[in-house]
């Protein structure tokens, strides 16, 4: 596990406006909780409010839950605060969505991105070189 948090230096005048924080897990279900864990931790240091760090942490667990089915090696968890908006960015080595198994219940899978969608101002996906990116912005009253 990598994590790497970068916060400016203030003044001592005013709480920075500007965060950033890098986690990079294996792309494995066992370490969704753990990316759900650093957010929610995360978010509280940076004195997001607790309604917001929810859905906030609920984004990241639906995004790593879907980078650790698909992605193939690795998944990254990008947070950056700036000015009221939270840049929700989760990356992995996968390639393209995969459509859901005919064989699976459908109230079993697929809510996910509907939950993001629902909880976020914006979302994007992105096919990139290495793999998928998924997007999510969401205010939040800092």
């Amino acid at each position: 596990m990598s994590v790497t948090d970068f916060a400016p230096t203030s003044s001592l005048l005013s709480p920075p406006r500007h965060h950033q924080a890098l986690l990079a897990l294996p792309a494995q279900e066992a370490h969704v909780s753990a990316a759900r864990h650093f957010v929610a931790e995360l978010l509280e240091c940076w004195s997001v409010p607790e309604s917001e760090r929810d859905s906030a942490v609920l984004i990241v667990d639906e995004l790593a839950a879907n980078a650790a089915q698909y992605g193939r090696a690795c998944m990254t968890l990008l947070l950056v605060l700036d000015h009221g908006t939270l840049h929700i960015v989760v990356s992995d080595s996968g390639t393209a969505v995969e459509r859901r198994h005919h064989d699976v219940a459908p109230d079993e899978h697929g809510r996910g991105t509907g939950i993001v969608e629902y909880l976020a101002q914006s979302t994007e996906v992105h096919q990139t070189r290495g793999g998928r990116e998924v997007r999510a912005c969401l205010r939040c009253s800092v």
